[in-house]
Order: structure tokens, then sequence, then C-alpha cells
């Protein structure tokens, strides 16, 4: 019974803040956008993946034509299968904006 209690407040370590899934219509490119985030109990968001899936860009990556998240301690791009470091990481917040005007390559905006 101990063990469950440890393994609860582990995974409660951060508060998932956003969750946000927007499916683009096939004549504007198809595919979706995902963006999550996790905050610490300060505020600070420690944990994030952003990414736009489209097999029918990429298939490989399971379909992620391009992303950023820091799993595995450290900052990185994903795309089109190959992952590079973000050595000029900033914020979260800098990074959608970036992550925001490369997926404009992808998406028809009308």
């Amino acid at each position: 019974m101990k063990k469950q209690s440890q393994k609860r407040f582990k995974s409660n370590k951060y508060q998932k803040v956003i969750n946000e899934r927007f499916y683009v219509a096939e004549r504007n490119g198809g595919g979706l956008v995902k963006s999550e985030a996790w905050k610490d109990s300060k505020g600070k968001i420690v944990k994030y993946s952003l990414a736009y899936i489209n097999p029918l860009v990429f298939s490989g990556d399971d379909g992620r034509v391009l992303g950023y998240d820091n799993t595995h301690q450290y900052h990185h791009r994903h795309f089109m299968g190959e992952i590079t470091p973000v050595d000029d990481f900033i914020s979260y917040y800098d990074l959608v904006k970036r992550f925001e005007e490369e997926i404009k390559g992808f998406i028809k905006w009308e």
C-alpha cells in the first residue's frame, strides 16, 4: 500500500496545464497540431511537447513532421525523423512562437 501512495505522489509531481489538439482540415493540408505542457509547484513550465503530425507528409516517427520537446533531459527539435538540439532555447513561450511560424509552411491558412 505504501508503494502505491509513493507512486501516486511521484506522478503528481507536475500539473498538466496545456493539453490541446487541433485537427487541420484536409483542404488546409491535414494533420494534427498537438500541444502539451506541465508546470511545477512554482508555476514554471518544466515539461512540454509540441508536434505537427501528418503521416501523409512524413510516415516515419509516428507521422511527426515537426516537433519540439524536452524529454531525455534536453530541449530538441524533431523534423521529418531528424532530431537536433535546440541550443538557443530561451523559454517555452519563445519555442511556441517558433513552432507556430514553422508549421505555417505545412498548413494552408484561409
